[in-house]
């Protein structure tokens, strides 16, 4: 066995722990969970301390993205962008080959696995994205995206814009965070779970699963504009990452193709009405969530195959009006972001 055969299967063995007996995927834990706040232990919240790094493809990151950007938190928050093409290498890694000389000009890393490996030397998992590292110490302090949004919401309202949305209300986070769950393991990892299944029923449960959540959810969008009436909340940032991928990407490449989101009349209203939205739809990169789904590495390498690029899907429609503001009494943009 060469090295670098023994290399991949070192890798294949780490990514191994991700799927069940039964073939269905069992996403890897966060491993940097400490909460912004101001108890001891708890990460400050400074202006220009921390570097948010993403990559445009991953849903995961995209929703951090959004709620940096409609909270006004672009400026005190700094932002490094992975390539959505994943480098050939022994391992599952990101790379900031978008960048000049293919470093990240603040971190002066090549490669996102090297971050978390100065953090913790034994960290063995895959280095994922969205990841906050503090530039003073240069490492990783969170990578929790199940969480990092709503520390964004709450933690980090003394540098919100001025008046900045409320994107996660006091009196509606038990039935957001109730809410958020559902999304979270029907539909944001229920994409993957069809995906990256290794078994047919593992494939089959997965798919049923996902597409009677987005009948319910259709039918919930058919009354009201978004999840929870005339404003957006941090739910519908998360449903958004993963619908606005769902034609482009995982309908072929991860076999959720029952529907088409542009079949569903009410989601695929909800969904342009969102990408019209300033945060949404210009930090929407069709070309880099192609590139990754069908063309790049993502549990583990393939080799000897040819993958094709998809030339499509035509992106003029994402801007045809959507008439939801028919289902709100509230109809310009700027109110329904809470302004």
């Amino acid at each position: 066995m060469t090295k670098n055969e023994q290399i991949e299967r070192k890798d294949t063995l780490k990514t191994a722990t991700e799927f069940k007996k039964d073939g269905s995927f069992n996403r890897q834990t966060n491993r940097f969970t400490t909460p912004f706040g101001e108890q001891p232990g708890e990460l400050p919240v400074d202006a220009n301390r921390y570097r948010l790094l993403w990559s445009a493809a991953c849903p995961w990151a995209h929703r951090s993205v959004i709620v940096r950007r409609v909270l006004g938190l672009e400026n005190v928050i700094s932002l490094g962008t992975a390539s959505p093409i994943r480098p050939k290498l022994g391992h599952v890694d990101w790379e900031f080959s978008l960048d000049e000389d293919g470093v990240d000009p603040v971190l002066g890393i090549k490669y996102m696995s090297e971050i978390y490996k100065k953090t913790d030397p034994d960290y063995s998992g895959r280095p994922t994205v969205p990841v906050i590292v503090d530039i003073i110490k240069n490492q990783v302090v969170n990578n929790d995206y199940l969480k990092l949004t709503n520390y964004f919401e709450t933690d980090w309202a003394p540098l919100h814009k001025e008046n900045a949305p409320n994107l996660y209300p006091e009196h509606l986070r038990e039935e957001i965070d109730a809410l958020n769950e559902v999304i979270f393991h029907d539909i944001n990892n229920g994409v993957y779970k069809c995906g990256f299944a290794r078994s047919q029923v593992a494939y089959e449960q997965s798919y049923n699963t996902l597409f009677s959540r987005l009948d319910k959810l259709e039918e919930r969008l058919s009354k009201q504009r978004f999840l929870f009436g005339d404003f957006i909340t941090d739910s519908d940032v998360r449903l958004y990452s993963t619908l606005v991928r769902f034609d482009a990407a995982y309908y072929t490449a991860f076999n959720t193709n029952r529907n088409l989101i542009k079949e569903f009349t009410h989601l695929w209203g909800y969904v342009r009405d969102l990408y019209q939205t300033p945060g949404f739809g210009d930090s929407t990169d069709f070309d880099a969530i192609k590139k990754h789904y069908h063309t790049s590495i993502t549990i583990s390498p393939e080799k000897n195959v040819v993958k094709i690029l998809p030339k499509g899907p035509d992106l003029s429609a994402w801007h045809l009006q959507h008439n939801r503001h028919l289902l709100s009494n509230r109809i310009e943009k700027f109110l329904i972001l809470g302004v």
